[in-house]
């Protein structure tokens, strides 16, 4: 099948490779202009752009670049911008969207799948409509999410996706006959700073979860640290909204219980471990202020 492919993250390749290895002709592909990944440095290509270059794929950036007359279908895998309508209405075009819909519609629906506790997601291959994620389903898998960091379910569901929708396209009835989307919607709203500030209200399971999104911070001594790890901790707590060093362990002290923090990134510096940051504190104080 003629398709055109439309993404950008490290998780939307699986996808795009999939696509090639089993027999499908990508004529085109469109990502997200190249953008700078750290302060001073130069632009630099998404992932997706970088695999297709190395494919032979012709790439653009616009969706409106796109040819309907040279193509068959697209497929988008977490592109990063809607689709128009007048562009569907030209080229249908299959989504694989990251959650069992209708459970988390939107743009982040795997950082609100762990900062909600659910037990399984999956991923869902639908027909793309112009209004946010209600396509009809062709086919959707479930896995458990366990502890996985989002990295980790990312990548997972990338991989799943990938397999998932050359199962679509090599299946003319399923993909003829998708079905329509039942039960409750939720919406995966953007993650903010707030939804990634750890606070002393939060109990070992909420601070777990938000940890698990790797870009966890709080301020200690009043500057911006990163909380890349942590552990439950079982020894006696300190006052709440402290952090304490007991017995070498580096405690967040909550409201009601505690976590040991193993591994974070103060403000302007490297990763290091918890401990190696507790010693180079500069306040002389034996516990220090979080919030």
């Amino acid at each position: 099948m003629r398709l055109a492919f439309l993404g950008t993250p490290s998780e939307s390749v699986a996808s795009l490779l999939a696509l090639v290895q089993h027999g499908h002709e990508v004529t085109v592909v469109v990502t997200r202009p190249d953008r700078r990944r750290s302060r001073g440095g130069s632009p630099t290509p998404s992932p997706v752009k970088a695999a297709a270059e190395a494919l032979g794929i012709p790439v653009v950036h616009r969706v409106s670049e796109l040819v309907p007359a040279d193509m068959e279908r697209g497929v988008v895998v977490a592109y990063g911008a809607m689709i128009p309508g007048s562009v569907l209405a030209q080229t249908p075009m299959l989504n694989v969207h990251f959650s069992l819909l209708p459970r988390w519609r939107g743009a982040a629906p795997v950082e609100r799948a762990i900062l909600a506790g659910d037990e399984h997601t999956g991923v869902s291959i639908m027909s793309l409509e112009e209004t946010l994620d209600t396509g009809p389903v062709h086919l959707e898998r479930r896995i458990s999410i366990g502890e996985a960091t989002v990295s980790e379910l990312r990548a997972t569901l990338g991989a799943l996706g990938a397999r998932t929708l050359v199962e679509v396209l090599d299946d003319p009835d399923r993909l003829a006959h998708p079905v329509p989307q039942a039960g409750p919607a939720t919406y995966a709203a953007k993650i903010g700073p707030a939804d990634l500030h750890l606070s002393a209200a939060m109990n070992v399971e909420a601070v777990a979860r938000v940890v698990r999104l790797e870009r966890a911070w709080l301020l200690a001594d009043g500057r911006r640290l990163l909380v890349l790890a942590v552990r439950p901790f079982a020894g006696p707590l300190g006052s709440a909204g402290t952090i304490t060093n007991v017995d070498g362990a580096v405690v967040l002290n909550g409201a009601t219980d505690a976590v040991a923090v193993e591994v974070v990134r103060p403000e302007g510096s490297r990763t290091m471990s918890a401990l190696e940051w507790w010693r180079g504190r500069v306040a002389t104080t034996k516990e220090a202020v979080w919030g």
